[in-house]
């Protein structure tokens, strides 16, 4: 054997391992088994893994399970697998047991191994065990859809709110920043009656707080930890209190509210909750694709698209066409989107499989939905920083658009009725004039009449606009 490489046992027998590893045997095997997608979890995962670690070891310490020497050193070895000072040692590939076996052994056996140097014992002695002691109480199918809902609902609270909160911010300094400006509103890309620019501003503002309460929504199903299931949801060799004092501590290190599942064996069996919260990220990511469109759209051109709010220079647009600026973050966004979209058709397709007592999806589950978290929050801070906060409104051209728009003729509905405002839009479009020149021209309304009926700033509020005469 190599100087480089020691050899560790499982139960399958001997194993070579590099020698400055803190794995073992069964992560060994797992990184020769599955050579799939060279993709590792990432340090969301990897942390969540050392809460769960950390929790289970201070609980079965006060249960008096595991003796405080060895407890205190898995401890504090799970510490530094929290504080990412061992991420290097998690090189098992997402795509592999379905029950996540082999990354919730890497997890027992690095904690394992650092424990025992940290008692000034030799790497691979197993003077803490990874199964007798890191992992006592505990099995696979419970650990790491424990440590799923930990890592998402982390994700959830402490980066996707507070991106999504940046964005809602900036939107709303823009539709107080706009609410003065008039143009022409589109449905079906076609023009339409008035609307305010911060009216618009305000709905997208709307909608992504909306998608901040559909996050928050989730958060009791995410809350409730597998932990205390151990092989199929029964608890065989847990300790009765264990569930609760772990969920405990597991709570008090990340500082989000976590409770012992109110059923173990649907907690095991099938990942609902799951589906559930990236159903949530996926109506999200919508909601941030189509306001990043309509910013696209209302900002096209510059001279030959509407032109109505003017983005930001982010970065020359074209590496052939001098001062082409594009709407280079929207367009991130609007990719982001189509990921998350990919993200979750996995995630409803894993999370309806599984067999009988033990849903057999749970790593690719759980590293889809850590993606499209940090992707959602990442993008969402950036959209309000770097776009969003830099538009800024062309009031010449959204004016010089409202008093050519045809669906001005909308307002005369009330005063000279349906008929005869359809003949002047008609005859407005067909002689290139205005509505209100063509209505005073047919002497369906006086000049002063018109000018108050068809008054765009008055269009955009709730009423009926009528001449003083009529």
């Amino acid at each position: 054997m190599s100087e480089d490489y020691r050899t560790e046992q499982d139960s399958l027998g001997e194993m070579q391992v590099p020698a400055d590893a803190y794995w073992g045997a069964q992560t060994q095997r797992a990184i020769e088994n599955f050579p799939i997608s060279g993709i590792a979890f990432g340090r969301r995962f990897v942390r969540a893994l050392g809460v769960v670690k950390k929790g289970a070891a201070q609980a079965n310490r006060d249960l008096g399970l595991v003796d405080d020497e060895r407890a205190d050193a898995i401890v504090a070895a799970a510490d530094e697998v929290i504080a990412g000072e061992h991420d290097d040692q998690f090189p098992v590939d997402v795509f592999q047991t379905g029950s996540g076996t082999s990354s919730n052994m890497n997890a027992n056996e690095v904690i394992a191994n650092r424990a025992a140097e940290l008692l000034g014992e030799e790497i691979g002695d197993r003077v803490v065990h990874p199964n007798d002691h890191v992992n006592y109480g505990q099995s696979s199918n419970d650990v790491i859809p424990t440590a799923m809902h930990v890592a998402s609902l982390d994700a959830l609270v402490n980066d996707v709110k507070p991106g999504l909160e940046t964005l809602a911010a900036e939107l709303d300094d823009k539709a107080d920043a706009f609410d003065g400006v008039v143009k022409t509103g589109r449905t079906h890309l076609q023009d339409a009656t008035p609307v305010r620019l911060g009216q618009e501003f305000g709905g997208y503002r709307t909608q992504v707080e909306k998608g901040i309460d559909r996050i928050e929504a989730v958060a009791p199903r995410l809350s409730e930890l597998a932990l205390g299931g151990t092989a199929v949801g029964t608890g065989l060799n847990t300790h009765p209190e264990f569930p609760e004092t772990a969920a405990g501590y597991i709570s008090e290190e990340t500082g989000v509210a976590f409770r012992e599942a109110d059923n173990h064996f649907e907690a095991q069996a099938a990942h609902d909750a799951m589906n559930e919260a990236h159903g949530a990220l996926r109506t999200v990511a919508g909601s941030l694709n189509k306001i990043a469109n309509d910013l696209r759209l209302l900002a096209s051109g510059p001279r030959n698209g509407l032109g109505e709010i003017e983005q930001p220079e982010n970065q020359p647009g074209s590496s052939i066409m001098p001062g082409k600026i594009n709407p280079v973050v929207a367009e991130a966004v609007n990719q982001v989107h189509k990921q998350v979209v990919g993200n979750d058709a996995a995630i409803a397709a894993g999370a309806a499989e599984g067999q009988i007592d033990l849903n057999l999806y749970k790593p690719v589950l759980a590293h889809n939905f850590l993606q499209s978290a940090d992707m959602l929050a990442n993008a969402s801070a950036a959209f309000g920083e770097k776009f969003v906060a830099k538009l800024e409104a062309n009031e010449a051209a959204c004016e010089a658009q409202v008093e050519r728009s045809m669906a001005l003729a909308t307002a005369l509905n009330p005063t000279i009725g349906y008929d005869k405002a359809s003949e002047v839009a008609k005859a407005a479009l067909k002689e290139g004039k205005t509505v209100t020149e063509v209505v005073v021209e047919k002497g369906y309304l006086s000049e002063a009449e018109a000018a108050d009926v068809l008054d765009p700033e008055g269009m955009t509020h709730r009423g009926i606009l009528s001449g003083d005469d009529t």
